[in-house]
């Protein structure tokens, strides 16, 4: 097979990737009445097609700002829960309520209030972003939480969320709090970390496959530290087959399966992608000199020392002994470029997470200086 050929043969599994399920599904023992609170962002959409082709009824409740297109039916119910708009709610029941996008109690305040005798089952996801620190390697699903400080938590909003990232994780912890009041004896809480694959918005993985495959020189982070992710597709499923087997309690979503190092992350992303990059791994001292920052310029890592040695070394012992599994990390990416490839071109012109190439090639210039 010539190069193109992969690469084409790359394209319409980044499409189908999105399309819904790759292989045979296997039909659910019992069909679920289930109800996702979202739907329409990155991981709603696998949650979706996995769950009709495992034969459960679906509703999507959300504000009808992102319309997609479903293999078989789906209900579709309008609201806005920042303003508190769950009329369409009021008096169904269902098996089970998958709630994907909140970060605001209140929204979990509000969902109780009206679905809190209705569903047999409410899944929360949320982040483990959620613990109180990230200095401590293995942390568990018992390992304190981040607290709220302010005044009022039911009083947070959004808006003030988007100018206040610090924010994040107080207030997701405080959710699974409430999910816990709302809906007491019925609470799965699912913590991912980094989520990857095709439809990701973020670029926060994207980076890394669509990087390789540009070629040179390629900075990346040290070597030997390690990173945490989950491929969307792998969470999305996992979900509802916890939804079927009603599994509640909390689980941290962490992957893969056993701990993985920032250069075996690039070389299998190198190898799948079919990449003749050359990585040049520094060290994060280089790094902080030239402003170089993790997680954002270099996305998916922190650094695996001090006060983040924990924050890519989570146990997800738990999670893995109720069913959860990983694609390899060659394949998200593979399947994460193909469908990048597919997008606008202005989608494509400008990653939203990464070093830019100006930024990149100072910071490369730098280390040769160094290391003559």
């Amino acid at each position: 097979m010539t190069r193109r050929e992969l690469i084409k043969l790359g394209a319409v599994a980044g499409v189908s990737a999105l399309a819904g399920p790759a292989v045979a599904v296997e039909p659910a023992v019992k069909p679920l009445r289930i109800l996702i609170l979202g739907g329409t962002g990155f991981t709603g959409p696998h949650q979706v097609r996995y769950a009709l082709a495992r034969g459960h009824s679906l509703t999507l409740f959300n504000r009808g700002r992102r319309p997609k297109e479903w293999p078989s039916h789906v209900e579709e119910l309008t609201g806005d829960r920042d303003t508190g708009d769950l009329k369409s709610l009021a008096g169904r029941e269902w098996d089970v309520c998958i709630d994907n996008p909140t970060s605001m109690p209140f929204w979990v305040r509000d969902a109780g209030a009206v679905l809190g005798g209705k569903v047999g089952h409410y899944v929360f996801i949320s982040t483990i972003s959620v613990f109180a620190s990230t200095q401590t390697p293995g942390m568990d699903e018992s390992a304190p939480l981040a607290r709220y400080e302010g005044k009022d938590v039911m009083a947070e909003t959004n808006a003030v969320l988007r100018t206040n990232m610090g924010l994040y994780g107080p207030l997701k912890a405080a959710c699974e709090e409430e999910a816990e009041k709302q809906f007491p004896g019925k609470t799965t809480i699912i913590r991912p970390t980094l989520i990857a694959g095709p439809g990701d918005d973020t670029d926060r993985f994207t980076y890394w496959p669509v990087r390789l495959a540009r070629g040179g020189d390629v900075l990346a982070p040290p070597a030997a530290d390690p990173v945490q992710l989950i491929d969307a597709r792998d969470l999305a499923e996992w979900t509802i087959r916890v939804a079927e087997q009603r599994a509640l309690g909390i689980f941290n979503a962490a992957g893969p399966a056993r701990e993985l190092r920032v250069d075996a992350m690039l070389a299998a992303m190198r190898e799948a992608t079919g990449s003749t990059a050359n990585v040049i791994h520094a060290d994060a001292e280089f790094l902080a000199k030239q402003k170089v920052g993790p997680w954002m310029d270099l996305p998916t890592w922190v650094p695996g020392q001090g006060q983040t040695a924990g924050f890519a070394r989570v146990s997800n012992a738990r999670a893995v002994q109720a069913g959860l599994t990983f694609r390899p990390v060659g394949v998200t990416a593979a399947d994460t470029l193909a469908w990048f490839n597919t997008q606008p071109e202005a989608r494509r012109a400008k990653l939203r997470a990464g070093l830019s190439a100006e930024r990149e090639a100072a910071a490369l210039k730098a280390w040769r200086e160094r290391v003559k």
